[in-house]
C-alpha cells in the first residue's frame, strides 16, 4: 500500500492591492504619493495572472523609503530592489511564483539543520538554533533607518529602486514574488522564508533589500554577546553557505565578531 507524501500549500497571499494602482499610478486611492513606476508580472514561464510587485523607474534617494510606509496599512510592504550589477530589473530575474510553497508549511529549525548537513559543514553536528535575544528597537523603524543608509551615495547597492510587494509579512517578500536568487542553494524561497519568519520573531528582522542573487535584512534585536553571535553565525552559514565560503572573514568566530555581534544588517549572497 502506498502512502501519499505531505501536501505542500502553495504560496498564500492577501488580496492584491496592486491592480488598484493601474488606474491610479500615483497611489492616491491608497493614500500614497508614488513616483513613476511599473508593475512587474514577468516570470520565467510567462506573464503572471496579476502584478507581483510595483517598482519605481528612477534610482531611490534618502527619504524615499518613509514615503512608502503608509502602504503597509494597505497590505503592500516596501523593499529596495538592486537592479545594478548587470542583472537588470526584476522583470529579468526569472521569477517563479508558481514554484513557491508557503513559508508557514516549513519548520525553520528543520530547514536550517538540513541546509547545515547538506551544504555547510560536513561531519559537524548541527549546533541548533540560538535562543531569542532581549527585545530591541521597533523593527519597522530600524528597517527605515537601514534603508536610508542603503540609499545614501556610496552605499552597498549598485542601483537601488523602491518597490512594493503584496505580502503578509516582510519575511514572505522573496517567496511572494517568486524570487530565485538562491537557486544553487534553494529553489523554493518559501523554505528560506520560514527561516526569515523565525528571525522576524526572534531578532526583529525585515527584508530590506533584494538583488538578483543577494538579500539584506535589517535587525532590530541583534545578538549582544559573542557566544550568542557565534550561534547565530552558524544559522547564517546554514542559510547561506557562501557567507563564509566566499566572505572576508576566514572563520565562524571572525564572522560572528565582524558581521553578527550587534549588527543592524545581515547581508547574504549566493554564488
Amino acid at each position: 500500500m502506498s502512502v501519499a507524501g505531505p501536501t505542500v500549500t502553495p504560496m498564500a497571499t492577501l488580496p492584491n492591492p496592486l491592480p488598484t494602482l493601474a488606474a491610479d499610478p500615483g497611489g492616491r486611492a491608497l493614500g500614497l504619493r508614488l513616483p513613476a513606476g511599473a508593475f512587474v508580472d514577468t516570470t520565467a514561464e510567462g506573464p503572471w495572472h496579476e502584478p507581483l510587485l510595483w517598482c519605481a523607474r528612477e534610482r531611490a534617494r534618502p527619504g524615499d523609503w518613509r514615503q512608502l510606509e503608509p502602504a503597509r496599512r494597505k497590505g503592500l510592504l516596501p523593499v529596495v530592489l538592486d537592479v545594478g550589477g548587470g542583472h537588470g530589473g526584476p522583470d529579468r530575474w526569472e521569477l517563479a511564483p508558481a514554484d513557491m510553497s508557503y513559508p508557514g508549511d516549513h519548520d525553520a529549525g528543520e530547514v536550517l539543520a538540513e541546509y547545515w548537513q547538506e551544504h555547510a559543514v560536513d561531519g559537524a553536528p548541527w549546533p541548533g538554533a540560538d535562543t531569542a535575544p532581549p527585545a530591541g528597537r521597533d523593527p519597522d523603524t530600524v528597517a527605515a533607518d537601514v534603508a536610508e543608509a542603503l540609499l545614501d551615495a556610496g552605499g552597498p547597492l549598485k542601483d537601488p529602486r523602491l518597490a512594493l510587494v503584496p505580502a503578509r509579512r516582510s519575511a514572505d517578500i522573496p517567496a511572494a514574488i517568486g524570487w530565485t536568487g538562491a537557486v544553487h542553494h534553494e529553489a523554493d524561497a518559501a523554505r528560506l522564508g520560514a527561516v526569515l519568519r523565525d528571525w522576524e520573531d526572534r531578532f526583529g528582522i525585515r527584508v530590506t533589500a533584494l538583488g538578483f542573487d543577494h538579500l539584506l535584512v535589517s535587525v532590530a534585536a541583534p545578538p549582544v554577546t559573542l557566544a550568542d553571535a557565534e550561534a547565530v553565525a552558524a544559522e547564517h552559514v546554514a542559510f547561506c553557505p557562501d557567507t563564509i565560503r566566499h566572505g572576508t572573514e576566514p572563520s565562524l568566530r571572525a564572522y560572528a565578531e565582524q558581521q553578527v555581534l550587534g549588527g543592524r544588517t545581515w547581508h547574504f549572497w549566493w554564488d
